[in-house]
């Protein structure tokens, strides 16, 4: 199995404070979103590793939709996917992002 590792810069986002937050399990059909600070200049960086090849103009438009709706800085994002539908994707996402965000609230 051939893993596709694909790799997205988004400018212009917030600056976020956060901690760095998993959700997910690697598992078949499913995927694990990490979430961590990086100083970034206001830019989220994610980067997607897949079995599924062929796909990264679907890739690109759940991570520029995910982008669009947080408008997140500073962020690294990594992606392990086992093949998870883009509505499981986003969903995932939205978790990493709130978790991320929940838990630098809670470390003030």
């Amino acid at each position: 199995m051939t893993i596709e590792n694909l790799k997205y810069r988004f400018d212009n986002g917030t600056t976020t404070r956060g901690v760095t937050a998993i959700v997910g399990v690697l598992g078949s059909g499913n995927l694990e979103v990490l979430v961590e600070p990086a100083a970034l200049g206001g830019a989220c960086e994610i980067e997607v590793k897949t079995a599924a090849n062929g796909f990264g103009a679907i890739w690109h438009a759940v991570m520029k939709d995910f982008f669009a709706r947080h408008r997140v800085g500073d962020i690294r994002v990594s992606v392990n996917d086992a093949g998870a539908t883009p509505a499981i994707v986003s969903l995932r996402l939205d978790q990493a992002i709130e978790t991320y965000l929940a838990q630098g609230r809670t470390k003030k």
